[in-house]
């Protein structure tokens, strides 16, 4: 998301919120319109289940309508929202957790040249996200968030509601793991800025 639409989503945010908070429930689903989507993905990395993905994100937009009071406006609505979601998908899969394939049980990615035909075909990096998806929670919630979801640490940190530190930390973790399972994984161009710390938002900082 590019600074533009960030702002522009940031000024419908602020305005349909508003005019909830004034009496207007129907202003909610411009909110909803705007981050179904992205709600939705969020949870399916969390579970692996679209259907699943579909029910976390609707209590995740429930939460949000019973706490809209509570946005203090300190972060963006989106940050504040995100981070509503990630602690409802969280306290959703220790309810019912999802069967998580070890890390260990894995299937090596293929090739370089099938990876690239892949990608190229899906237009995603989907090896690169099958590898992340067999992370321990702890690890695949900060890639989920800080990579495919492009926050700056600072707004992962938040969502997480850790220090940044700490995340840094994981995501240090993470890419060790990765490494370890996924040798062949770090020839793939898409996975290099998961791999390689001083790359993209983090070399801009």
């Amino acid at each position: 998301m590019n600074a533009a639409t960030s702002a522009e989503n940031n000024q419908a945010d602020l305005a349909d919120v508003a005019r909830v908070l004034a009496g207007d429930a129907q202003a909610f689903e411009g909110i909803v319109r705007r981050w179904q989507g992205p709600l939705i993905n969020m949870a399916w990395r969390y579970c692996r289940d679209r259907g699943r993905a579909e029910e976390m994100a609707q209590e995740a937009f429930l939460r949000a309508w019973r706490g809209l009071s509570c946005w203090r406006r300190e972060s963006s609505f989106s940050t504040w929202l995100f981070a509503l979601a990630a602690n409802v998908y969280r306290s959703e899969l220790k309810r019912f957790p999802t069967e998580t394939l070890p890390l260990e049980a894995a299937p090596e990615p293929a090739g370089l040249a099938t990876q690239l035909h892949e990608i190229e075909e899906r237009g995603q990096h989907e090896v690169l996200r099958r590898a992340v998806l067999a992370l321990p929670l702890r690890y695949r919630e900060p890639v989920v968030l800080f990579y495919f979801h492009e926050m700056d640490l600072a707004a992962a940190a938040r969502t997480m509601g850790m220090p940044e530190g700490t995340l840094k930390a994981r995501l240090s973790r993470a890419r060790a793991l990765l490494r370890q399972r996924f040798p062949r994984l770090e020839d793939e161009r898409g996975a290099r800025k998961v791999f390689t710390l001083e790359t993209g938002k983090e070399a801009a900082r």
